[in-house]
């Protein structure tokens, strides 16, 4: 049985206090820290990169879950590695080679994960998901926070947890309490949140909902 992680995205945190928001996050009960790296070429929007990684890795034992919405993402491996990164998630639709870019990330002593978007179909992860730490299936357009959790995606979810039952399967955009339930029931078991959990007026009581979501799902069938 796959076990429940939440992961706070740090897109949604005080960018002047990382650090003490990484730490925030852990001491109320966070899994993962979930850092949206944008590069203004794949995405939109610019956030943050390797050397902001770096300086955040001393100040935190959180597992550093970074997520590359980044053109060429083969470019960045090294560095990331480098900087401490635990888990290096690139999009499917950014490189030509997923299986020789999850072999590097793996030589480098990091986790690998692939991310889609929510118009790519879920079958072009099954080739590469037995070699992968995690899929992200992404429920927003990647790039901005704040968006609203588009349900359509579950199916994809529903289908590869059918297939691939002891895999991580990460969610991310507009999740919040209206909907972690439709996610967990689908079988998602890592849960990205960022204006949910930041916002909340106790964002320890969200992340202990969302965990209870997941758990609660998993001791029944996926609906």
């Amino acid at each position: 049985m796959v076990v429940a992680k939440i992961a706070p995205s740090l897109l949604s945190g005080d960018f002047a206090r990382l650090a003490e928001e990484c730490e925030r996050m852990m001491s109320l009960g966070a899994d993962y820290l979930h850092m949206d790296v944008m590069d203004g070429h794949f995405v939109p929007n610019l956030t943050l990169g390797a050397p902001i990684i770096k300086c955040l890795r001393p100040h935190t034992k959180g597992f550093l879950d970074c997520h590359l919405m980044v053109s060429n993402p083969e470019q960045w491996v090294d560095d990331f590695a480098k900087a401490g990164a635990d888990l290096f998630c690139f999009h499917y639709e950014a490189t030509k080679d997923p299986m020789t870019l999850i072999d590097t990330i793996h030589s480098k002593g990091m986790k690998a994960g692939m991310a889609i978007k929510p118009n790519t179909p879920v079958d072009v992860t099954y080739e590469f998901a037995p070699e992968l730490d995690q899929v992200l299936i992404m429920t927003v357009e990647p790039g901005f926070g704040g968006q609203s959790f588009m349900p359509e995606c579950m199916d994809k979810v529903r289908e590869l947890r059918k297939r691939f039952p002891e895999l991580d399967i990460e969610v991310d955009g507009g999740l919040a309490p209206e909907n972690i339930d439709l996610a967990a029931k689908a079988g998602a078991n890592v849960i990205v949140a960022g204006s949910s959990i930041f916002g909340a007026k106790s964002p320890g009581a969200m992340i202990s909902l969302f965990r209870t979501a997941v758990e609660g799902a998993q001791l029944s069938p996926a609906t």
